[in-house]
């Protein structure tokens, strides 16, 4: 398979109007370790944004403001620990696409897996573009919001390598549960079916 380029995606992202409210939304979505959040900085810089450190590094001292181009979310700050992808909607849709599309404001507290509680608030505000990046955030009824869902995938052995690599063999249970959830979650919502494009996450992705 040939991967499309970020342009490519870029163009896609650029089709009809915006259906955010005034921003228009990409959904990232794929199985943990695919390289969704190195595909999303790159999108983000190609639209004139900043790369995000991931998951876990939101700081106060620079939050988004409504004259950037790009803000990223990740759904790791979003899910309640190892068992929150079923409950994902009520952040993602709730607090964040729905409020955003009606003009309201938008945000939700960053989940800490350290600590195994939400601590501060990350506000989302209507900049130009919003990329949403994590398992399951191309679910059904946030794509109505979207101008751009894009899956990308890896080997699960791939994927289960990069993530033990990251957070050590002592959570290859965790992950390999993990595993298993989401492949019933993605395949329920027939996310990679739906999207507009794509990508394998194991080969090169052209400017």
């Amino acid at each position: 398979m040939t991967n499309p380029s970020v342009s490519d995606l870029v163009s896609l992202l650029h089709r009809g109007e915006p259906l955010c409210g005034s921003t228009r939304v990409a959904l990232i979505d794929g199985p943990a370790g695919s390289g969704k959040t190195t595909l999303a900085n790159r999108v983000a810089v190609a639209l004139g944004g900043e790369p995000s450190g991931g998951a876990g590094t939101f700081s106060h001292a620079k939050p988004a403001s409504v004259g950037d181009a790009v803000q990223i979310l990740h759904g790791d700050d979003m899910y309640e620990g190892w068992g929150g992808l079923d409950t994902l909607d009520a952040v993602l849709l709730g607090q964040v696409l729905r409020p955003l599309a009606a003009g309201n404001p938008a945000g939700f507290r960053m989940w800490d897996w350290g600590v195994g509680a939400r601590t501060h608030l990350i506000p989302v505000v209507p900049v130009e573009y919003l990329l949403i990046e994590g398992v399951g955030v191309g679910q059904r009824e946030a794509r109505a919001f979207a101008n751009l869902v894009v899956y990308v995938d890896a080997p699960a052995t791939v994927r289960l390598r990069r993530g033990l690599d990251r957070d050590g063999e002592h959570m290859r249970d965790e992950w390999e549960r993990w595993q298993r959830l989401e492949e019933k979650h993605l395949r329920a919502h027939g996310t990679r079916d739906a999207a507009d494009a794509v990508v394998d996450g194991t080969s090169e992705i052209p400017d």
